[in-house]
């Protein structure tokens, strides 16, 4: 760590972390555009892709999802239990490495689950760190100082905005043994490798046919909150609670959430060319006999979890490709990405299908 007028987010133990990911051309960040082009990306932050997004249009034409993407990566290898060494200043938590200090001045429940968890919290982790960052480089556009604002920024919130200050731009490279100045340099040459417009015909190199297609389709829906019985063909929709299901904390969640739930999801993702039916289980059973093996997957196809066989099917989400998939989890979440293993419990898998060609 090192210390300055303002006391920094980040602890030095894991600014380093994530250097194998480094550019070695060692370019600048010039030309970022919006977006982030998942297939260049590391795995473990797809997931938190539209986060990205909405944390970076809270401060517009300023900051990028790559950037903040790039910036998670480098913090905490986007591990939302990272945490570092205590020190005086305390003890820097989550995928955006906020010490206790720092966090209550731009912590908010962003995703609407709770604030228990604090900054281990990663959608509440991100959207503090776009605010932050936001803040940061207003600090920098104000300041006069040579550089980019996103550079000095991200300078400040690594060392803190003091040393920022003292040397009237990013410090050096002999300045603690280098790492701000690396910190800076890794997120630039990554953020530059993954801006890409989200969306468009590249995402996650899918190809071409009518599984990548289904997929794009999907893609689009990132970030849209869980609506149990909500959504429909045409897109996201108020949903309805059944006794059982579509309750957060207490309360019908879902009749007034306009989202999607699993299989209305699918649904929209296959239609019109593959006219899926509304459930899991009877979209299961309209594709079964078109199985897939878990190792012969690719994107769209309907991977699908039960507790006691295709008669149980309780969930169904879309192979995104790399192991991962793109589903609506539950009531409190949004339209994601995530490990398969990790979506939903690993012994409940229970099988996938493929709908179209």
């Amino acid at each position: 760590m090192v210390v300055g007028g303002t006391v920094p987010v980040a602890l030095f133990g894991l600014i380093l972390a994530g250097a194998s990911a480094v550019d070695a051309s060692g370019r600048s960040s010039g030309g970022l555009v919006g977006g982030l082009n998942l297939s260049v990306m590391p795995a473990a932050g797809r997931q938190y892709a539209p986060w990205y997004v909405k944390s970076a249009a809270q401060c517009p034409g300023k900051l990028t999802p790559a950037i903040l993407a790039a910036q998670g990566w480098t913090e905490s290898l986007f591990n939302p239990n990272a945490e570092g060494p205590p020190t005086q200043y305390g003890t820097a938590k989550g995928i955006a490495q906020f010490i206790d200090t720092t966090w209550p001045s731009y912590a908010e429940d962003a995703d609407g689950d709770g604030t228990a968890r604090g900054a281990y919290d990663p959608e509440d982790a991100i959207m503090a760190q776009g605010k932050y960052m936001c803040k940061l480089v207003k600090d920098a556009e104000a300041s006069g100082y040579s550089g980019d604002p996103v550079s000095l920024a991200l300078a400040g919130y690594n060392a803190g905005w003091g040393w920022v200050q003292y040397y009237k731009g990013v410090p050096p490279e002999r300045f603690a043994e280098g790492q701000t100045y690396n910190y800076v340099r890794e997120i630039t040459a990554n953020a530059k490798k993954w801006a890409t417009a989200l969306g468009g015909p590249g995402v996650a190199g899918l190809g071409t046919g009518s599984g990548p297609d289904a997929i794009r389709h999907a893609y689009s829906q990132l970030g849209i909150p869980y609506a149990w019985g909500g959504g429909t063909p045409g897109g996201p929709g108020l949903g309805f609670c059944d006794g059982r299901n579509g309750y957060l904390d207490g309360r019908c969640s879902a009749s007034v959430t306009k989202g999607f739930d699993c299989s209305s999801l699918a649904q929209f993702a296959w239609w019109p060319s593959v006219k899926l039916p509304r459930t899991a289980a009877d979209q299961y059973a309209a594709t079964a006999s078109r199985p897939v093996a878990r190792g012969e997957l690719k994107p769209g196809d309907l991977v699908f979890w039960s507790k006691s066989g295709p008669a149980g099917i309780y969930h169904v989400g879309l192979y995104f490709g790399d192991g991962q998939v793109l589903h609506a989890p539950r009531t409190g979440k949004t339209v994601s990405i995530q490990p398969m293993d990790e979506a939903m419990p690993k012994g409940d898998y229970v099988g996938a299908t493929r709908p179209g060609a």
